[in-house]
């Protein structure tokens, strides 16, 4: 006979099997490299061989080494399409909500390039923005302007990744904003209308509050994911670009670990990121935190 306390026990221990998964892919893939990691960053381990431990000489190395605060600002200057994504995200979804023929169509033509691979965009990138035969200086060659070899200038190189990062996350962020829009209940507009509020009013008063969680959301996602940006460098600018002016840090990183073999002072890097993500995301949650507190 089952007692009640062997069934609890039993239940028990399937909950424990059911959640070990989750918990060794946590320590494995994640707490372990960590550790690792930080380990390393006080080491001149160079990938392959022995680790000796050479104290704090790698951070004392990066606060004065150039190419670092170059990528680093390289990093932040790309993260200016955050604000851009967002907005040209938002007008598109106000556009999409409304009941017009055509909408699910372009809907899922804003979207294909979220689903496409980050590898062949970036490789269509490039050759959309190559000097001699590149669409993009083909298309401003209709309008009588002389486009530059984009990816080969130090200073349009930048605004070229913006350009392709903000098109490629543009349908994802229209989604999301779409999503909070059609969650908002007609009634509150035509309250709103009654009451005599314009355009202006009913999108501050009503459409923004509404869509606020998800700006956040995607504030805190793009920001993580711009501090971490890699793939689109490395395919088109292999060698972080004129004057390494599109090299991230993330980029630096690499190019420290794999090509120069100094494993320990790109683990020193890597620490210093993980602590920039950190203290960004946290400023975010607590100013998220302070503005729902003013709003209520």
């Amino acid at each position: 006979m089952i007692t009640k306390s062997n069934l609890y026990r039993k239940e028990k221990i399937y909950g424990y099997l059911f959640i070990l998964p989750p918990i060794l892919g946590l320590l494995i893939f994640t707490l372990f490299p960590f550790v690792y990691s930080l380990y390393g960053s006080f080491t001149d381990w160079d990938g392959l061989g022995q680790m000796n431990f050479i104290g704090f000489d790698n951070f004392r190395d990066l606060f004065t080494d150039e190419l670092f605060y170059k990528s680093m600002y390289n990093t932040l200057f790309l993260m200016l399409g955050i604000p851009i994504g967002l907005v040209l995200a938002l007008l598109l979804a106000l556009g999409l909500n409304r009941k017009i023929p055509g909408t699910t169509t372009f809907r899922v033509i804003y979207y294909i390039p979220v689903i496409s691979s980050l590898a062949a965009v970036s490789i269509m990138w490039n050759w959309a923005y190559n000097g001699d035969y590149g669409l993009v200086n083909q298309f401003l060659e209709l309008f009588g302007i002389k486009g530059p070899n984009w990816l080969m200038d130090k200073d349009t190189v930048k605004p070229a990744l913006i350009l392709m990062t903000v098109w490629k996350g543009l349908g994802y962020t229209m989604l999301l904003y779409l999503a909070a829009l059609q969650s908002v209940s007609r009634s509150y507009y035509e309250a709103a209308e009654l009451d005599g509020a314009s355009g202006f009013q009913m999108f501050r008063n009503i459409t923004w509050p509404m869509v606020k969680p998800v700006t956040f959301f995607l504030v805190v996602t793009n920001i993580i994911g711009g501090s971490q940006i890699f793939t689109e460098m490395n395919i088109m600018t292999p060698t972080g670009g004129p004057e390494y002016s599109s090299a991230s840090i993330v980029f630096y990183i690499w190019d420290k670990a794999f090509k120069n073999l100094q494993m320990g002072y790109a683990s020193a890097m890597a620490m210093i990121l993980g602590i920039f993500i950190f203290i960004v995301t946290l400023i975010q949650f607590k100013m998220n935190e302070k503005s729902s507190f003013d709003g209520d």
